[in-house]
């Protein structure tokens, strides 16, 4: 009987013993072997390599989860969320785009105290952010750019662009390309009719423009080889290709306007239906943080909307930095332009193939 009793003692202390340690191991296993949350984030392509080095890879550590990009222009991008909801948590869009996909209701809003990056962002930056969507994380201008040594009057404001000493020697941006609404704004100005009212005036105006303009251009690109090649002397164009035009055209310009630049600002957004919300306000912010704002400035990928990021003289070199260039831009009311895209768009191509 006492032999029985110790072997059941035995037995029993085994048992808990081995149940003890297949807890603990259970416990542990799940820790370490739990699913990383995936993440969905819809983007341009470019860059890739130091968009993961800088942004991507810092973030999945410290949240321990898995990126995934989906790469397209902003047409497709834009297309795929609308038609395929749920398929995207996060998705970076030209503000043009991200305007459309607000009026289409394709964005949820945002918690703003889960985004507390977001007070530390230029004025610009933050222009649907009162409507609860996504912010800007970066921003370039629009402006002209012309060759001094050709063009020996100074550019000093939109309307020089009409000037007849510029006959056939310009190029202006195709009307779907980033820099092209910003020539429509600048004739509907200086036709005194606002594009919300008519179009009328502002094509009125780029019809009195076409003996000046040599031809359009779609790709920044083949903006810097006209302009390279002496094909043109003036343009409209956004600042990131004026580095490039400078190296091959010493005597190059970027026009001081009196009339101010137009911002250009990509957004990023979370998609209506992410699974990952909160993950995605992380992202946001991440994105918007000092650090990563800093980061993508010295690797020239994006100027910085961060107003503490500082950078010295040649870290700014070619990006749209510093207080008194970025809150001194004007803004197309994207709203308004949407509501007229298409007609824009036709009669754009109408009268520029005459």
């Amino acid at each position: 009987m006492k032999k029985l009793s110790c072997l059941l003692a035995t037995v029993l202390t085994l048992s808990f013993a081995v149940g003890g340690c297949g807890n603990s191991t259970t416990s542990q296993g799940n820790s370490s072997s739990k699913e990383p949350a995936k993440l969905v984030v819809s983007t341009w392509g470019y860059n890739e390599d130091k968009l993961k080095k800088n942004v991507i890879e810092p973030f999945e550590k410290a949240n321990n989860c898995k990126i995934v990009l989906e790469v397209g222009n902003n047409d497709e991008r834009l297309n795929k969320i609308q038609s395929m909801p749920g398929s995207v948590d996060v998705i970076y869009l030209a503000d043009s785009y991200s305007m459309q996909g607000i009026q289409k209701g394709l964005f949820e809003k945002i918690d703003q105290a889960k985004i507390p990056n977001v007070k530390n962002i230029y004025p610009v930056a933050k222009s649907t952010i009162g409507d609860g969507y996504g912010p800007a994380y970066t921003i370039n201008r629009t402006g002209i750019v012309y060759d001094t040594k050709t063009v020996t009057t100074p550019i000093t404001s939109w309307s020089d662009l009409w000037r007849a000493d510029l006959k056939g020697k310009v190029s202006v941006a195709e009307i779907n390309s980033t820099a092209g609404p910003a020539l429509m704004e600048v004739a509907a100005n200086k036709s005194g009719v606002k594009l919300s009212s008519s179009t009328d005036g502002a094509f009125k105006e780029i019809s009195a423009l076409k003996p000046n303009i040599l031809k359009t251009y779609s790709k920044s690109s083949d903006f810097v080889n006209m302009f390279s090649q002496g094909e043109i002397a003036a343009g409209v164009a956004q600042d990131f290709v004026f580095a490039k035009i400078k190296e091959a055209v010493p005597t190059a310009q970027w026009a001081d306007l009196k009339d101010g630049n137009y911002a250009n600002l990509n957004t990023i957004n979370i998609v209506k239906g992410s699974k990952n919300k909160e993950l995605a306000e992380k992202f946001i912010d991440w994105c918007l943080s000092e650090q990563v704002q800093k980061a993508n400035a010295v690797d020239k990928i994006d100027s910085p909307v961060n107003e503490k990021v500082t950078l010295t003289a040649d870290q700014a070199k070619g990006l749209t930095y510093g207080k008194d260039i970025i809150n001194n831009l004007k803004v197309i009311d994207w709203k308004q332009y949407n509501s007229a895209k298409a007609g824009i768009i036709d009669k754009w191509n109408a009268e520029l193939s005459k």
